[in-house]
């Protein structure tokens, strides 16, 4: 079975952030709670200034899963990684754990007050049934059941996010870096799978989280 996975080549990406106006108008995600958004890495420094779309990763061992106190977090059989807001108790362990930034609550305030938790969902829904009204309500339109990719990666302009199977884009990716001669580095990936997905580049070095105002360098 696929194992999904994202990438975003840097490459490509030219910070239109129509995946992340994708995810919202698919989802209706609630004003305040970015699933996806699109930072800048190396911000101002010449020559080395990227921009990427960052979201959940749905990470290989994802730290979320091993911090939650109540075991809200779960793990399809295509890698996708859900959680239950039934069963999130709005702690914040995960945003603490997360290297991605990506958990996101509905509301300000302390832990515990911010209401549920939110994130990407691969377009996957969550533990209701595919396609039903509550499922939509919790976790936005369940593509995947559908038979469809993550709406971000579909919407993407320049083709700059890959979302699918690991090893089919992968292998999109590994072709565009020998066509072009650079860009073999894909921020993210060594943190949340282990290894790149460019066997002859080396593992992306940039593991600093993402702050919540969008910029590392």
């Amino acid at each position: 079975m696929a194992r999904m996975k994202f990438i975003c080549d840097s490459e490509r990406c030219i910070e239109c952030n129509s995946c992340a106006t994708a995810c919202k108008n698919e989802h209706e995600v609630p004003w305040g709670v970015n699933r996806r958004r699109v930072v800048t890495i190396n911000d101002g420094v010449i020559g080395q200034e990227k921009t990427i779309s960052v979201a959940c990763m749905h990470c290989s061992d994802a730290p979320c899963m091993a911090v939650c106190p109540v075991d809200c977090f779960y793990r399809t059989d295509e890698g996708v990684v859900l959680h239950n807001k039934d069963t999130c108790i709005g702690c914040g362990y995960c945003s603490y754990a997360c290297p991605f930034g990506a958990p996101q609550f509905p509301s300000n305030g302390t832990f515990g007050l911010r209401g549920k938790m939110d994130k990407c969902t691969f377009c996957a829904g969550g533990p209701e049934e595919n396609g039903s009204k509550a499922e939509f309500d919790k976790y936005g339109r369940n593509r995947l059941a559908e038979g469809k990719l993550p709406a971000c990666a579909e919407m993407c302009s320049t083709k700059a996010l890959l979302g699918g199977d690991g090893d089919a884009i992968a292998d999109i990716f590994r072709t565009r870096v020998i066509r072009r001669g650079k860009g073999s580095e894909v921020w993210g990936w060594g943190t949340a799978y282990g290894k790149s997905p460019n066997p002859d580049a080396k593992a992306p070095t940039p593991n600093a989280k993402v702050p919540e105002g969008g910029k590392v360098s």
